[in-house]
């Protein structure tokens, strides 16, 4: 079992930064996919960004195109945990954000139901 914790959301102003983080226990991060997704009232939930295990020493990264060059996905084994670098937000990145984890396969997942554990979520509001 893997329990992961968010923390780091709060609200800003367009155009600043927030940093997000996921810390992991239970289980080492390593050899996991980890994901970030985001949700807001009313529709699905929306991948953003993923580390995915690719070999035992090396991760590749996966962003939506609509955050690429503004959100940095990186991961911190030793630490257990994720980060979620956020900068020049925009109002439509307002949304609960989640973490999410499952055990690498070497393919990269995009959706929810591919994912075995999250986490409770953290609301990042971001007002024009």
């Amino acid at each position: 079992q893997v329990q992961l914790v968010e923390s780091g959301g709060g609200l800003v102003q367009a155009g600043n930064s927030l940093r997000l983080s996921c810390a992991a226990s239970g289980r080492t991060l390593s050899g996991y996919d980890m994901g970030w997704f985001r949700q807001v009232p009313g529709k699905e939930r929306e991948f953003v960004a993923v580390t995915r295990w690719h070999s035992d020493s090396a991760y590749y990264r996966y962003y939506l195109d609509s955050v690429k060059g503004r959100f940095t996905i990186a991961r911190d084994n030793g630490r257990n945990t994720v980060y979620l670098q956020m900068t020049a937000l925009k109002p439509e990145d307002t949304a609960v954000y989640y973490c999410a984890a499952r055990r690498g396969t070497g393919t990269v997942a995009y959706t929810p139901g591919q994912y075995d554990y999250w986490g409770q979520g953290t609301q990042v509001t971001v007002s024009s």
